[in-house]
Order: C-alpha cells, then structure tokens, then sequence
C-alpha cells in the first residue's frame, strides 16, 4: 500500500526530465525504485529496456508495472536479490530516481549497483538540492526545518544533498562523472534562466530544485 499521504503521481509519472540526457536506447536496464514503470514503458517505446529488472516497495505500483520487467522485486533495495539475474558488467543503465535520498546508507546501493554495468554503462541518479534558494531563506529567516508530505523536507528523506556531494555519491562505486544538471528546463525568457546566463551559471546551485547526476563505467 502507499504511504499515508503520498501523491499516487509520484508512482506513475515517466521521468522525461531524465530521459532527456539518456542517449540512445539502453537494452539492459536495472531501475530502483520503479514505481509504476512509466519511465520503463517511455524506454520501451524507443526500443531499448529488452531486459528490465526493477525494485519497487510499494506493493500496488509494483504490481502495475510487473508486466513490464522480466524480473520485479517487491521488496527493499537493501533485501532484493538482483544479483541473482544480473551478471557483473552487463547492463547498460541504472536508474536510482528519487530513491537514494530515502535510504539509510545510499552510498552502499551506489557501490553495489555500480559493478553491474558494462563498459559505457551509466548510472542515472536524481536528487534534490537541500542548497535551493527557497528552503535556505525558510531555514535562515524563520528556522523552519519543519517535514513535509513532499519536497525537499519530505518526511521520509534520511539523506540531503548538494550537486557537489550528489556527484560524490554518483561516484561512490567508482564511477566517472559525466555530468550533474538542474532537473528543470526553463523557458527562454523565465527569470532564473536569465540569471544563471547573467551569473555564467553561478545561480544555479541554489536555483535548482533538483539534480540530475550522471556516472559512467570507463
């Protein structure tokens, strides 16, 4: 069942945000924290994910997307044997999207998942950015650390971090960094776009809601 109070959206929505850096159509494909599978199904669509193993806790979005893994793990990250139908140096995507920030000890995951893919393979992480301007001034001016249903003070969120540690944490298995991007598109004339132009990108590290982080095996 779902968390008392969380947006059913959440399980359901396809990650286009992250997608949008995936190049190509990755066939073997390890996703943690599937929700749903809409992400999966998007991948399908282009022709990639032909071998889909995910891990979902949430028992009712998992069984939506059962038919769209070969193998789904209804279980914590923690306790799902994946290992027991992924061989080391086989895949060629890892998807960790608004997950790791929820688990005691992502650095583990990250180490654990990273063996895992082939050559070239890359690990996709998104997280959000406890350095955004909004939650800073609510901190600083009214010491409002108060948790939330959602957002960056979500209830459930163990871990916080900065695009500088999501980097580190990208990297934790031993990884290369490829990059590290504000989740959001912005419009050509919105404002916090004209910022990070005018700052030459400075803005964006407290501008940012939300990190994309991505890793590659070399």
């Amino acid at each position: 069942m779902s968390p008392p109070g969380q947006d059913l959206r959440y399980f359901a929505t396809a990650r286009h945000d992250v997608l949008a850096h995936v190049a190509g159509a990755p066939a073997r494909v390890l996703e943690i924290g599937c929700g749903q599978g809409s992400t999966l199904a998007v991948l399908k669509q282009r022709g990639g994910a032909t071998f889909a193993v995910g891990v979902e806790l949430d028992a009712d979005a998992a069984a939506v997307a059962r038919p769209l893994f070969d193998t789904l793990y209804v279980s914590t990250v923690e306790a799902a044997p994946f290992e027991e139908v992924i061989a080391p140096g086989s895949l060629d995507a890892v998807f960790c999207l608004d997950v790791l920030e929820h688990l005691v000890d992502p650095w583990a995951v990250v180490k654990r998942v990273s063996p895992l893919l082939a050559p070239g393979g890359r690990l996709y992480i998104s997280l959000p950015n406890v350095r955004n301007w909004k939650f800073l001034a609510r901190l600083f001016f009214l010491g409002d650390f108060r948790y939330r249903d959602s957002g960056i003070l979500d209830r459930t969120h163990l871990r916080f971090f900065t695009r500088e540690t999501a980097g580190q944490l990208a990297e934790a298995g031993g990884l290369k960094l490829v990059d590290s991007v504000d989740a959001r598109t912005y419009r050509p004339y919105e404002v916090r776009r004209l910022l990070n132009f005018v700052s030459l990108g400075f803005t964006r590290e407290w501008i940012a809601k939300q990190w994309i982080v991505i890793a590659e095996r070399r």
